[in-house]
This record gives C-alpha cells, structure tokens and sequence, in this order.
C-alpha cells in the first residue's frame, strides 16, 4: 500500500539540504538534542527554544527557518519530555506529531540519538509507524483538493533516520510496515462510501488477501441458507445486496497448532431496518462495518509479517435495509445454533449477524478462543465514551491478556460486567431470547449476554467498538474518521501471547 514516506535508516549521514527533525529532552532548565554537534554546531536552535520559551515538553514542536550558515533549511524540534517519563505509545505518538510538521518538504533527516535516552530499534520503529499512521488521508472521492487536503509533493517523501541502532531498526520496521499496512487497509473500509463497498464488494476485498498467502472463501446466500444461518439471512432480507460470509485463513504454525479466532460485524449500511433510525447521522452508519474491517486488516497484518501462528478471520458482511421484504418487530428467525430469536427491535441487528458467525465459527474450526469485534451498542458509548472500547469475556485469562495489549498498543479496553441478572432481560415468551432487553439500560451488556449465548465453553471475548472505530477524537497518530482501532491491538495480542 503506498505510503507517503519512504524510509531509510543509516547509523551517519551528511545533510546538505531539505528538513532535519530533531528530538529534544528535558533535563532541569537544559534542552538536549540529538545529535547537536552535526544538527546544530552554532546553537542556534538553543537561543530560538530560549527565546520562544520551548521546553522540549512531550509532543511539543519547535519548527525554525534555519540561518544562514546552516546546512539545512528548516530545523524541527520534537519534545520528549523527561527520560524516566517515557513509555512505550509516546515513541508513535511522536512520530505522529513530526509527520503533521513536514508539509512541503520532499527531503527529510531525523536525527533520533537524544543523550540520556537509550532508544532501541524497536522505539525507532514505532517513530516511523507513528509517522505513517498520522500522515493516511482519505481523499480518493475528492476531484479538487485543497493545500490543507493534499499537502507537500505527490510523490513519497524521501525520510532518512539517522540512528546508532538503524540496522535493527530497518528489520524491525519491515514488521511494523505491515502493520500499518493493516491499519490502512481497516481505514479505507471503513471510510469508502456505501454505494461502492456492499457486501460483495467487500468479500471481493478480502479475497485480495490471497496475494500474501491467507486462503479466502466467501459463502454465499445459498450457502448460508443450506448452513441454517436464519439469524444473519433475516437481516439481509430488505436488501437488494446478497450478503456474504467471509473465511479467512493464515496458517502460519504447525497445521496440528492451536488456530485462533477473529470474528468481525460487518453491516456495510445499517438504516435500522423497519425500526429506522432518525435521519441525522445516518451517514455514518456506513461504519458499522467497523469490525470487519478491523479483522481483516488483522488478517493482512499476520500474512504480510509471516506471523508463526494460525489464525481464522470470520466476516459476516451484510445490508440492512427496511423495504417490503424486511424483518419485522415480532419477527422469530431461527439461528444457525437451532436457538430461536423474536425480534424485538431490528436496529439490533448486528449480534444477529455476529450469532451465526460465532456458532459457524466454533462448529468448524473448534478454536483456542475467539474474539469478536462489532461496532454493536450506542450504550457502550454513553458508558465509555471514545477513549476505551467495551470488553466482555468469559475467561479472565484472555481478558487480562486482551487488557494488557491494549494498553501496549494504546488501542485502551475497559472491562464490563456479564451476568445472569442481565441475561435474564433477553428471555422471550414467544422464543428462546429477543435480541434486545427492551430497555435502555445496560444496554451494551444484554448484547454481549445475548451473543454469550452462542460460543459454548469456547474463551469468548466481545470487544464493543462503537466509539471507537469511527468519529473518534482524533490524536498524534490518527486524523481520519473511520480509525482502524482494533488492528494495532489484536496483533499485539498474538504477537506477545499466542506466536510459536
């Protein structure tokens, strides 16, 4: 995928022109910069942070028109903060805050070796991540584009990292590449328009990961029909668009290993079906695909790193619409499970999606654990707000490793409560459940109780990503609507617990 910078990485180099982007750290009253004496030799960028009151605070940015007699022609300095404040995320979120100072520039020097901090290739790498995930636009659909829109040179700019540890580092962003490569790919699905990305658009996506080795099948209509998949068909009926079922496979371990799986929401529009929702906003409903595509980019990630574990991507991609054919509040479909669901409200359509997708999932593939991730609930927004997405699970151990990841990632997950009180809101008279609790309250948790009732003694864990996944705040390393979020945090997941 292209990305707007092309990275080298050396140990020395001799800068004669174009941009040099500095780190600077705070020691006391002292700036220190890397690299000073080849940067800097007349202080200059000393009497400018003095005179400016810059004090190298994390994220902060001093950006100079250098003087004459320097080299180079702009001189840009990124604070670190303290040493001992660093953590793991303030290495991307920096990388994140340099990209956003270079529009205009077409040569880039970033001189990394700050005296007092030790960096290692692995931080030098998530700087160059950092700088690519801040730098994705999504502007494909604009036939006019701005300055602001479209900055700097159309071709990638030339960034060369000057760093001690450069060949460990070049080896270690060859990984973290493909990483942003699958941040990417989730972005794109989630930003492209309704009309161009159905559901067998989407599957047709997908099946472009056969390029990087991951075997794909797409079950059709008929398909699924023959399967029982009552629930995820009775949501597609309003639509003209055929749904899919998508199936993803990286098998990067032993075939005899344990496989692990991902299943992802993918409701390409979602108008609310007969239970329609209000005009305003529905726009954004093109996202609520957000888990599928946050799956497959997982996916793409795991191939494209040759990741040594074995893993399964589950989509259930579907339209849901409300014309004469939709479900009907009142409606009983049966699930693929042989449970049988009244619906209550169709807008509740995604754990119905996500039920067939689950129960098909663990029949097939009998997986060490799977993990669901679905733009589901409102409520989960009003609880959390954008900054953690929901998590529920049925095993503490996947759950405490889930938690950790996000935290690694900064991609934050808060724990909500599963329980038996709850799962009584989704009993029905009519049916074995309805596929909401009727009311407002704990709202996101009767989803999650609902779908628990569909993965057996499997470990489960629901990510509950609505808030996050699309119209999140943006940040250093984010400025795009749809986010990606997920991507970044399952592959840390299985890069630090389930890898061979």
């Amino acid at each position: 995928m292209k990305s707007r910078f092309e990275f080298s990485f050396v140990r020395s180099a001799k800068q004669t022109a174009g941009t040099a982007v500095v780190l600077a750290a705070a020691d006391k009253d002292q700036i220190t910069i890397a690299n000073a004496d080849l940067v800097d030799p007349a202080g200059a960028f000393s009497k400018a942070a003095r005179i400016a009151k810059f004090k190298a605070a994390k994220h902060s940015r001093l950006d100079l028109i250098t003087p004459a007699g320097i080299t180079m022609d702009r001189l840009i300095g990124i604070g670190l903060g303290k040493a001992a404040d660093m953590i793991g995320h303030d290495w991307l979120k920096a990388g994140g805050v340099a990209a956003a100072s270079l529009d205009g520039s077409d040569k880039v020097w970033i001189y990394l070796d700050v005296p007092g901090f030790t960096v290692t290739a692995k931080e030098v790498a998530d700087f160059a991540l950092g700088m690519t995930l801040r730098a994705y636009r999504f502007d494909k659909y604009k036939s006019v584009k701005t300055d602001e829109e479209n900055p700097g040179p159309k071709s990638p700019i030339k960034v060369t990292v000057v760093t001690s540890v450069a060949t460990a580092a070049k080896r270690q962003f060859e990984v973290v590449s493909a990483v942003a490569d699958g941040v990417t790919l989730a972005r794109d699905l989630v930003n492209e328009p309704p009309n161009v990305l159905g559901p067998s658009e989407f599957a047709a996506r997908a099946k472009e990961l056969e390029a990087l080795g991951v075997a794909v099948e797409i079950l059709t209509e008929k398909e699924m029909r023959k399967l029982g998949m009552g629930a995820l068909l009775g949501v597609s009926q309003g639509s003209v668009r055929p749904p899919r079922l998508v199936v993803m496979q990286w098998m990067g371990a032993k075939p005899k290993d344990k496989s692990y799986a991902f299943v992802g929401k993918g409701v390409v529009f979602d108008t609310g079906g007969i239970s329609i929702k209000p005009a305003a906003g529905m726009e954004e409903m093109k996202g609520d695909m957000g888990g599928a595509a946050a799956v497959t980019g997982l996916m793409h990630v795991l191939a494209a790193r040759k990741a040594k574990v074995n893993a399964i991507g589950i989509i259930g991609l579907v339209e849901n619409m409300p014309d004469g054919n939709a479900q009907r509040p009142g409606d009983i479909v049966t699930s693929m499970s042989g449970q049988t669901i009244e619906i209550i409200n169709t807008d509740a359509e995604g754990r119905l999606v996500l039920c067939d997708a689950l129960w098909y999932c663990n029949e097939r593939f009998k997986p060490a654990f799977m993990i669901n991730l679905a733009t589901l609930t409102g409520a989960i927004g009003v609880a959390l707000g954008s900054y953690h997405a929901g998590l529920f699970a049925n095993d503490d151990m996947l759950a405490t490793n889930l938690l950790i990841a996000g935290i690694n990632a900064n991609e934050r997950l808060w724990r909500m409560p599963l329980g038996r009180e709850y799962d009584k809101m989704i009993d029905s008279r009519f049916a074995d459940m309805r596929n909401t609790g009727g009311s407002r309250q704990g709202g996101a948790i009767t989803a999650a109780q609902f779908l628990k009732r569909f993965v057996g003694n499997t470990p489960w864990a629901h990510l509950d990503i609505a808030s996050t996944a699309m119209g999140s705040p943006s940040d250093e390393i984010n400025q795009s609507w749809g986010s990606g979020f997920g991507v970044r945090l399952l592959d840390e997941l299985v890069r630090s617990n389930y890898e061979n």
